[in-house]
């Protein structure tokens, strides 16, 4: 009896979790379907293509005459790229100094970086870009490091998850390293970030996403310069009206070349990831 009622209880299990796989599963596998369909614009009578092409990557990467894709990717891979370089610095940082160090108004600090983590940072969009035109980089190819300065700026705050990991290292290591003459980079550098991949993966992956999903800065920095545009502004005015016509299939096959690299991150750090989310709960 117990082993029957063990086994309708797992298949009840198994069926919940494959109804929901279907359901997530389902949305990625229409965009797929959409970005090789013959048929033009947004509305068709079948959900399975009448015909399959790859004519809609093909004038994506080719067609640049309106929206040029492939300078909006490189674009957004540079602004992402760098912005996860400074992010992570500036995160693990902040992160090993509330962990480690012990200094006047340490928790004052912690509770304000909390409370201001409670905010949506787009509630300063137009106070930021005020600043930016004040700086003289809202024009041009400032504009790039304009962005890349928006998103790393006050990654800081976040380092929330990162201290709870570092609080799982022992301090013993660093009071042994101290014996030995290393001042506290040395330490940090050398030791705490060694012991650290699987947050460092995780700081990385997080700081990486925001800037390449991210619109509503990009959009109000970039305005009109079309020649800055990242993948987010240059989809949503794939979508336009006067252009949905057209570039409703290739909308479809820019989100999968979106995915991908997100994808791939993921598949390859997958496991470095669940490990940097299970240390920090543990601190």
């Amino acid at each position: 009896m117990k082993k029957n009622k063990k086994r309708m209880v797992n298949g009840s299990v198994y069926s919940g979790l494959s109804i929901l796989a279907v359901i997530w599963l389902m949305p990625i596998f229409w965009v797929i379907l959409t970005s090789l369909r013959v048929e033009r614009g947004s509305y068709v009578t079948t959900f399975f293509p009448k015909a399959f092409t790859i004519d809609n990557y093909v004038h994506l990467f080719t067609d640049t005459g309106v929206l040029n894709f492939p300078k909006m990717f490189m674009n957004t891979l540079i602004i992402a790229s760098a912005s996860c370089v400074v992010s992570c610095f500036f995160v693990l940082s902040v992160a090993y100094c509330t962990s480690r160090l012990r200094f006047k108004l340490r928790k004052p600090f912690m509770n304000i970086a909390m409370i201001l983590g409670l905010f949506p940072g787009f509630m300063s969009m137009i106070a930021v870009y005020y600043i930016l035109q004040a700086l003289g980089l809202s024009e041009g190819v400032m504009i790039k490091a304009a962005l890349i300065l928006v998103y790393s700026a006050a990654s800081g705050t976040g380092f929330y998850i990162a201290k709870g990991f570092f609080d799982t290292i022992p301090k013993a290591l660093d009071e042994a390293a101290l014996l030995d003459g290393a001042n506290k980079w040395q330490i940090f550098t050398r030791i705490t970030i060694p012991l650290s991949r699987p947050i460092l993966v995780y700081t990385a992956l997080s700081s990486f996403l925001a800037p390449w999903v991210d619109f509503i800065f990009a959009r109000v920095i970039c305005r009109a310069d079309a020649s800055q545009y990242t993948v987010s502004i240059g989809m949503w005015r794939m979508l336009e009206y006067t252009m949905i016509d057209a570039w409703y299939t290739r909308f479809a096959a820019a989100a999968v070349c979106v995915s991908i690299p997100i994808a791939i991150l993921f598949v390859v750090m997958q496991k470095f990831y669940a490990e940097g989310m299970s240390g920090a709960v543990k601190g």
